[in-house]
């Protein structure tokens, strides 16, 4: 899917994402399905050049590895990083995870449990809470939505798979904010958590959306930032490394088939 000029909407979203790790410093980026993994790895060879980037296996790297074939490419080893090591980053907050969840409401607390039905019977079983409570706790945390719709954006998920910031969720006293929530990229729109009560916030459109159509695409009040923009296109130098770097075999052109 392409839009008007020349770049996709997969780019479009690639770079509108990398902007979750500008300013981050050196901390773990994890990018966790194709669009995070390459928006990560597009922050760490542009504005974000203290990244700390890894393989998706055990180690750590000094450039982002390409998806798909290598076609004899070798990862840039520069230290180990197993399963085990990286809770430790989790627990330091020295991580910024993107993931992709199912459903996600107002206030930012995600699903990638089940859908409908009970827990111990639901009607579509998914992975699980996984980690994600961990990481919505412990570190920044962003996602994508590759469909923007009612389906997703939720009043209210169906399980709490990962931590928001909804006030009815926590005691009296407990303060609903010490986790932070960054960004939300989707097909339509870039999201934050600028509304009331940390609440998710319309942020920028992208080119021909027009806000009207994420808010009707959305089951709760959207707020509208007030500096509400155009996401702005991906750079040339964006262009190139997505499509020479990051991603040779256009693995991204499948996100919106």
């Amino acid at each position: 899917m392409t839009t008007a000029h020349d770049y996709t909407l997969a780019e479009l979203c690639i770079t509108a994402a990398a902007e979750a790790w500008r300013d981050a410093g050196e901390v773990l980026a994890s990018g966790l399905g194709l669009v995070p993994r390459l928006a990560a790895g597009l922050a760490r060879l542009t504005f974000s050049p203290d990244l700390q980037m890894t393989d998706a296996e055990a180690f750590l790297v000094t450039e982002p590895v390409p998806v798909g074939q290598r076609d004899g490419y070798r990862p840039q080893v520069e230290g180990w990083l197993p399963f085990r090591k990286v809770f430790e980053l989790l627990w330091s907050g020295r991580r910024h995870a993107m993931t992709m969840p199912t459903q996600i409401d107002r206030f930012g607390q995600i699903n990638i449990s089940f859908i409908g039905g009970e827990f111990t019977k639901p009607k579509v079983q998914l992975l699980g809470v996984r980690c994600i409570p961990g990481n919505t706790i412990n570190h920044p945390c962003s996602f994508f939505v590759a469909d923007h719709s009612k389906r997703s954006f939720v009043e209210r998920v169906d399980m709490v798979s990962g931590a928001g910031y909804d006030p009815a969720r926590w005691q009296a006293g407990v303060r609903a904010d010490f986790h932070d929530l960054r960004l939300v990229v989707t097909n339509l729109a870039v999201l934050d958590f600028g509304g009331p009560a940390h609440a998710l916030r319309l942020r920028s459109l992208h080119p021909g959306v027009t806000a009207l159509q994420v808010e009707t695409a959305t089951s709760f009040p959207l707020v509208r930032a007030d500096d509400l923009h155009e996401t702005p296109a991906p750079t040339a130098e964006q262009l190139h490394l997505i499509r020479t770097v990051l991603d040779p075999h256009d693995l991204r052109s499948t996100v919106f088939k």
